[in-house]
């Protein structure tokens, strides 16, 4: 029976330890000691995804050496936090780690996998698609990416992952999946802020078209490959999180547009990673000469510009083919 370590008992983490108990023994590692007393006892987790019974299979646990002897170890921790929580979990160098948090690190600009190789000598893929937690704990069908450039290896975490409504497509374009996964994060606030701002469904449906542009331009100079961008972990993930207040980003979008302070919409345990994304994203883009407009709009009204401003200067750009 396959060991599956989680670090982090987000919604996403929690989900996943939901789905992954039907295929093994499941450890569960949170911050929180009320959270893993909930998991424990209750068979919930009523911080981040309350109304969700857990099945039988999952322990969960405060202490990372709980984790260094599970075969296979996700870490689902905000993407802020991996450098640190990576290197204090002190993995065996055989276990393969699987990276499910979505964004850039903040000063280096490297992707998770990066971080992770800056650390770990482990074997490593990427896990990124549309998924709502909520869904996936509930048993919905969900189809998504797992990237891995050792193809006998992705081959091996598809057949230990893989259940019957999670079911996982295999590519090597580890680049692609990890900039479709960050990049939508901030273009779902962009989208948010549309309704919340009251603009109308033409105004969403071109961002979304353009902010595909957008990532399409980043990832290709980043070394991503354009069908995978266009795939589950890119074009696939955007339209979701683009598409329902379901999305923590998306949420605070919509707030942003209504005018609601900042601090208001980032308050509380969930984490809407596009936040801490979007001005890093922007960097990166600079140095790398890519144009992501709809990015630098993000990252400025979460600077603090205002809404009605910072769109009319966006509709105001020079015309152009498309």
């Amino acid at each position: 029976m396959t060991r599956f370590g989680i670090i982090g008992a987000g919604a996403w983490g929690t989900a996943l330890a939901s789905t992954l108990a039907g295929n093994g023994r499941v450890t569960l590692w949170a911050r929180e000691a009320e959270v893993v007393a909930a998991i424990n006892t209750a068979a919930e987790n009523p911080l981040f995804l309350p109304g969700i019974p857990l099945p039988a299979g999952i322990t969960a646990t405060t202490d990372l050496a709980g984790i260094t002897a599970c075969d296979i170890v996700l870490v689902v921790v905000p993407a802020q936090h991996l450098r640190a929580t990576l290197g204090a979990a002190r993995l065996p160098v055989a276990t393969p780690i699987v990276l499910c948090a979505k964004g850039i690190e903040a000063g280096s600009h490297k992707l998770m996998l990066e971080v992770a190789r800056d650390l770990l000598p482990n074997p490593i893929a990427v896990l990124s698609g549309p998924s709502f937690a909520h869904e996936v704990a509930a048993g919905k069908p969900c189809a998504i990416t797992l990237a891995c450039e050792d193809q006998g290896l992705g081959e091996r975490l598809v057949a230990a992952l893989a259940r019957p409504m999670f079911r996982l497509y295999q590519s090597d374009d580890v680049l692609g999946a990890e900039i479709g996964g960050a990049v939508k994060n901030v273009l779902a606030i962009a989208c948010g802020v549309v309704e919340g701002a009251g603009l109308g469904l033409n105004a969403r449906a071109a961002l979304i078209a353009r902010g595909f542009a957008e990532m399409s331009r980043f990832g290709v100079a980043r070394g991503a490959r354009a069908e995978t961008l266009a795939g589950l972990s890119g074009l696939g993930d955007l339209v979701l999180t683009c598409s329902s207040e379901n999305s923590r980003n998306f949420r605070l979008g919509v707030g942003l547009g209504q005018g609601r302070p900042l601090g208001d919409l980032l308050a509380g345990p969930a984490v809407a990673e596009g936040a801490a994304t979007a001005p890093v994203l922007v960097e990166a883009a600079r140095a790398a000469g890519v144009e992501m407009p709809i990015s630098e709009a993000v990252a400025a009204l979460l600077a603090g510009a205002p809404v009605r401003e910072t769109i009319n200067a966006l509709l105001a750009r020079p015309l152009k083919a498309e």
